[in-house]
């Protein structure tokens, strides 16, 4: 997973994060068990570029491990090429947003209904990738009122645990040993160093340390490792929905990436009936770093 260097170019503004939001720092207790019958959302940390309030909000969900950084530099190209409204944002237990022991996207899907109102965003068009694409697929499918139109980027509403190296990095995160007061620069290289063995390639590796961050001296992962890697299994998983999504989507697939299989299409067309796919040549798992112009050529399209 995570394979193509490509991916670092698009990710590499994240490692100018020192100091994580303080409410982040906070565990934030959430009802929602998966046997509640609505998760409480969280405040979530976003960003949000101006645009024409007339036209539907493009909202860019991240996946696994990522942040809303991971598509500024495309949010900025979608807001100037379309004059729209653009979102990014940190989904709980990433980035600057609250940390939660609930990991469920039922409640991810729950933060964004209260979100995207507050904001006067609604209905708005999700693009979702990985881990923020199943989360946009969900909202669609409980509240299809708040999205216009949905893109899911290397992802589909089957499990994708087979092909994921998540657990295996999440285990070298959690080995990792800092001594304290040393240099950002110097925590770096020991971090890089003691994941190398198991993260072998780079571009993953400096993924993953976009979310080592320094607090008072302390050095440590910005994302809810406890939670994330307790529930990994929920995460790689999809809520099971019977109710359809009548509106346009679009899944948009790595042709180098094995996350969408051909048995993974029955149920995409069962749950989003108006479903388009496209693949793009030479793209691995991270479509929108691997191939950026084609990413944003296919959004343009569909947008249109």
């Amino acid at each position: 997973m995570l394979r193509r260097a490509g991916a670092w170019r698009v990710l590499r503004g994240a490692l100018g994060s020192r100091v994580p939001n303080v409410s982040r720092a906070l565990i934030a207790h959430s009802s929602g068990g998966r046997g509640d019958a609505e998760p409480r959302p969280l405040p979530l940390s976003y960003k949000l570029l101006d645009g024409e309030a007339t036209l539907p909000a493009v909202v860019f969900l991240h996946g696994l491990f990522g942040s809303k950084t991971n598509f500024s530099s495309i949010a900025k190209a979608v807001a100037g090429q379309t004059g729209r409204r653009v979102l990014t944002v940190d989904a709980r237990n990433h980035g600057d947003s609250p940390h939660s022991p609930d990991v469920s996207y039922e409640a991810m899907s729950q933060d964004l209904q209260d979100l995207l109102p507050q904001l006067g965003l609604v209905p708005s068009i999700l693009i979702g990738h990985s881990m923020g694409g199943k989360t946009a697929m969900l909202m669609a499918l409980q509240r299809p009122d708040l999205v216009e139109r949905l893109i899911a980027v290397d992802i589909s509403p089957a499990p994708t645990t087979s092909v994921s190296d998540f657990k295996a990095y999440m285990t070298a995160m959690k080995a990792i040993s800092i001594p304290q007061k040393v240099p950002r620069s110097q925590a770096r290289k020991l971090a890089d160093e003691q994941l190398r063995p198991i993260v072998q390639d780079t571009a993953v590796r400096q993924f993953l340390l976009t979310n080592l961050v320094e607090v008072d001296g302390h050095f440590s992962w910005r994302v809810n490792l406890d939670a994330l890697a307790q529930h990994l299994d929920q995460i790689m998983a999809f809520p099971p929905q019977q109710q359809s999504y009548p509106g346009p989507a679009l899944f948009l697939l790595g042709g180098n990436s094995q996350f969408v299989q051909p048995s993974h299409h029955p149920e995409i067309w069962r749950l989003f009936p108006r479903a388009q796919m496209q693949m793009v040549p030479n793209a691995g798992h991270w479509v929108h770093a691997d191939r950026p112009q084609d990413f944003m050529a296919a959004v343009r399209s569909f947008l249109a």
